[in-house]
């Protein structure tokens, strides 16, 4: 589990404070010298506005610096960043020295020495603030983890293997054996609706699974609450790896993904020796550096040493508040085409991929041969298409393995798209899947928009003559070509 209590809940930015407010005139004081007092105010004003300024700056230099990613992207710190960073350091270390010794830029002295001493502990708290908040971020990032360290855990898998034979790390027909991992907010939805369809997304998956001999879990729980949102399946992808050692491969979906050629099944001889099955386009990754070059909405883990890795280095820059608001400031810098917000797990593996390639890349299988995610806004309505001219079992634009719904958030309160058009799409693939299953047992949706079922096959005295030594894949090729 990651460590708790980080304290950096509140923390926006590198620059410390707003600007310290001027101290009092103290008692006594001539009024005779107010005109010089508000003279010299105004200097140190303009002096603290600069220190916001320069600490901002070497806030950022040194985010980008510490992050622990030293990498070859278009907005890498150079040779140059690194002078300007001195150089900003050597300006902020000249102005507190002309404050700290009290005199303004013509030399003179004063009769607020009390004024003086308060607002040069101000810009003296200023300038920590800065440079503590980088380095606190630095250090966070540094010692956040999702659990010890392990560093032998093959070796440990192969003697439990060993020693455990009951549970076999391949099921029948010498097929791997996979964990598909998915998840939902532990409370209601916001969305009354929103609870009826995260059901039937439940219930695609669980159909799938059933179908192809896979194990699921469904998680509602938050293991570490440092990591909610979008980063809580790297906490409970490293506990099932740790927790089920028979299976090879976990394979995490989003809660608005559903399976919709529900005969195809992942080609895993092609992934001998990788490590890390994503969907994307290397076009968009090494070339245009896009921010949705990958999509961890569907993505499978072998679970060995290289996945454990490889989540020790993703999380850090998850830690909800103050280091995923940081980061999320150096991800959209990096990044191509992404908006300002805190930093995402999508991002931040894309991230950590360019920036730590020779590392990670040699493990790692960009799969666009099918639709392992599919984007829903380009599918939903071509499915009667995709009935009439193509059959299950192709998992490609043909024919869909998974229909993605990105940007919908129907348990939510909002979302990229309306509500209503969302539903209405979920609906469709929902039942476009579900009659692939249905049909097996004579059975169809009246249409792809209604949850209404009719007969489509007459019952007969020998149901399983022609049925029982065909295959799911076969059964379902050949009933919807019925």
């Amino acid at each position: 589990m990651g460590q708790q209590g980080m304290g950096y809940n509140n923390g926006k930015g590198g620059g410390g404070g707003g600007l310290p407010m001027t101290a009092p005139r103290p008692r006594g004081a001539s009024p005779l010298s107010s005109h010089h007092h508000r003279s010299r105010k105004i200097h140190r004003t303009f002096n603290n506005v600069k220190i916001t300024v320069l600490c901002g700056l070497v806030t950022i230099l040194v985010l980008r610096g510490t992050i622990g990613l030293n990498l070859s992207l278009p907005n890498q710190p150079t040779d140059a960043d690194a002078l300007a960073g001195a150089k900003a350091v050597e300006d902020i270390d000249r102005i507190l020295r002309e404050i700290r010794s009290d005199s303004g830029p013509d030399g003179g002295g004063g009769d607020d020495d009390a004024g003086d001493l308060a607002g040069s502990a101000a810009f003296n708290a200023t300038a920590l603030n800065a440079t503590e908040a980088a380095a606190a971020y630095a250090d966070a990032v540094g010692r956040y983890a999702l659990g010890p360290k392990i560093s032998d855990w093959d070796g440990q898998r192969r003697r439990w293997l060993r020693q455990n034979p009951g549970f076999p790390a391949t099921v029948a027909g010498g097929k791997p054996r996979i964990l598909l991992v998915t998840g939902s907010q532990p409370g209601p939805c916001d969305n009354p609706l929103g609870d009826h369809y995260l059901l039937k997304t439940t219930k695609n998956k669980i159909d799938y699974c059933r179908l192809h001999g896979i194990e699921i879990v469904h998680n509602l729980a938050h293991l570490d609450t440092e990591l909610a949102g979008y980063w809580a399946k790297l906490p409970l992808l490293r506990r099932l790896m740790l927790s089920h050692p028979e299976v090879e491969w976990i394979w995490w979906m989003d809660s608005d993904a559903l399976f919709t050629d529900m005969a195809f099944e992942l080609p895993l001889s092609r992934y001998q020796g990788r490590n890390l099955i994503i969907h994307g386009y290397q076009d968009l990754l090494f070339e245009k550096h896009s921010w949705i070059a990958l999509n961890t909405g569907s993505f499978l883990f072998r679970n060995c040493q290289w996945s454990l890795d490889l989540l020790d280095a993703w999380a850090p820059m998850g830690p909800k508040g103050f280091i995923r608001d940081e980061a999320g400031k150096i991800l959209t810098a990096n990044l191509k085409g992404r908006p300002a917000f805190e930093a995402d797990d999508q991002s931040a593996l894309i991230y950590l991929l360019l920036s730590q390639k020779e590392k990670w890349m040699d493990k790692v299988f960009i799969e666009n041969s099918y639709y392992l995610h599919g984007f829903w806004a380009g599918l939903v309505d071509k499915y009667e298409e995709m009935m009439e001219n193509h059959h299950p079992g192709l998992g490609d634009e043909r024919w869909p393995f998974v229909t993605h719904f990105v940007g919908c958030k129907p348990c939510g309160s909002y979302g990229d798209y309306p509500v209503e058009r969302c539903l209405k799409s979920m609906e469709r693939a929902f039942n476009f899947a579900d009659n692939q299953v249905l049909r097996l047992y004579g059975f169809a949706h009246k249409g792809l928009e209604s949850p209404k079922i009719k007969r489509v096959r007459n019952q007969t005295t020998k149901p399983i003559d022609d049925k029982e030594n065909l295959d799911v894949k076969a059964k379902i090729s050949t009933t919807e070509r019925s």
